[in-house]
């Protein structure tokens, strides 16, 4: 144990602060820090979309993530807390490498009640509009499907509307375009006994809707993501409460589904998220562990290979804090963004240069050390 010539002052934040570092050293020299694989010479912006002084909101969960022709916009809700009537959803634009100032972009407010919002899922449709889906009710069993279009990048947006009834598009993560402009919304319902993933399909005007059921098995799924790999199937990952990672493969371009079964990879009942990369690679954003939601990191799978630990986003050995529902997605350019929930406080925002992406195999589905 390293030994601290301190000289100890009657301030209470020092003295928190030199206990906290004696604690540390106690523990590295006693070998009970966390040494895990980082993996972080990938990473290339460490940054939070806003700073808690440009915002009213408290707490904030849920972003979501897209490009546009002149930079990225993020969105989540923001609020009380979760439930809480007066969530909302909130939108930021990075141009030029800068962050905007959080704007209240969607409401609630039905026939003069005001209901909280959930799960922003955004998207750019092939005319290069942008389309916020979301989510307003009192709960996820008895919420319902909205949407906003911004022809402007983001800078501004069309009244709410309201997703068919029976449909909900995307729940939690975003849609993909299928070859045929098809847009696949991965989706799930809720109910106290059943949780329950599936698909909805809609034409590029919003139109047409359809569901696409999956068979759960005896799975209790929600928030599926879409993966395409090179031989034409597409493959769906879902959050679970079944301490795993659950997925479903289709052959024919999303119309039918495999049984859904359980992957190696861990899952907390908390939500990922996954993109293909443009070189086939699969990329996954979630929290390695069966309980908890204080670690995030990313991992990587190549056709033909097993899922690999690729960087280490967050870690708190003291499982303190919350890092969770991360949103993912890869720009022309490109690099890797990612954004999530920190500490249900800020939303932090990550970039990756997957050309820089080294990875360390899982452990039985567990994150390796260094």
């Amino acid at each position: 144990m390293a030994i601290f010539n301190l000289r100890l002052t009657t301030n209470y934040w020092n003295m928190k602060k030199i206990l906290s570092l004696i604690i540390t050293s106690v523990l590295a020299g006693s070998g009970h820090a966390q040494n895990l694989f980082q993996g972080t010479k990938a990473v290339t912006v460490s940054e939070f979309v806003y700073q808690k002084q440009d915002v009213q909101f408290p707490e904030c969960h849920a972003s979501t993530l897209v490009e546009t022709s002149d930079g990225i916009i993020a969105a989540w809700f923001g609020g009380t807390e979760e439930r809480h009537p007066d969530v909302c959803i909130y939108t930021a634009r990075k141009v030029d490498g800068k962050w905007s100032k959080p704007v209240l972009t969607a409401d609630g407010i039905e026939n003069g009640k005001r209901y909280p919002c959930w799960n922003p899922v955004l998207f750019r449709r092939d005319n290069g509009d942008v389309i916020l889906y979301y989510k307003a009710g009192p709960d996820p069993r008895s919420w319902w499907g909205m949407y906003k279009v911004s022809t402007d990048q983001g800078k501004t947006w069309s009244a709410a509307k309201k997703i068919p009834d029976n449909m909900l598009g995307p729940i939690k993560n975003k849609p993909v375009r299928l070859t045929d402009g098809t847009i696949l919304y991965p989706t799930s319902f809720e109910t106290k006994q059943t949780w329950h993933s599936y698909m909805e399909i809609s034409d590029q005007d919003l139109k047409n809707w359809k569901k696409i059921d999956i068979d759960n098995a005896n799975y209790q799924t929600i928030q599926p993501t879409i993966l395409f790999h090179s031989d034409g199937y597409l493959q769906v990952l879902c959050r679970s409460k079944n301490q795993s990672v659950i997925e479903s493969w289709s052959k024919d371009g999303g119309q039918s589904w495999s049984v859904m079964k359980a992957s190696p990879l861990p899952n907390n009942n908390s939500g990922i998220d996954a993109v293909t990369l443009q070189d086939g690679r699969q990329l996954l954003v979630f929290n390695p562990v069966t309980k908890g939601r204080n670690i995030l990191g990313v991992a990587v799978f190549k056709d033909g290979q097993a899922w690999e630990a690729a960087v280490l986003l967050e870690n708190d050995p003291d499982k303190q804090a919350e890092y969770s529902y991360p949103a993912v997605i890869q720009s022309e350019d490109g690099l890797v963004h990612i954004t999530y929930t920190w500490n249900r406080k800020l939303i932090k925002h990550i970039v990756l240069n997957p050309e820089k992406i080294t990875t360390k195999a899982l452990v039985n589905g567990k994150w390796p050390e260094e």
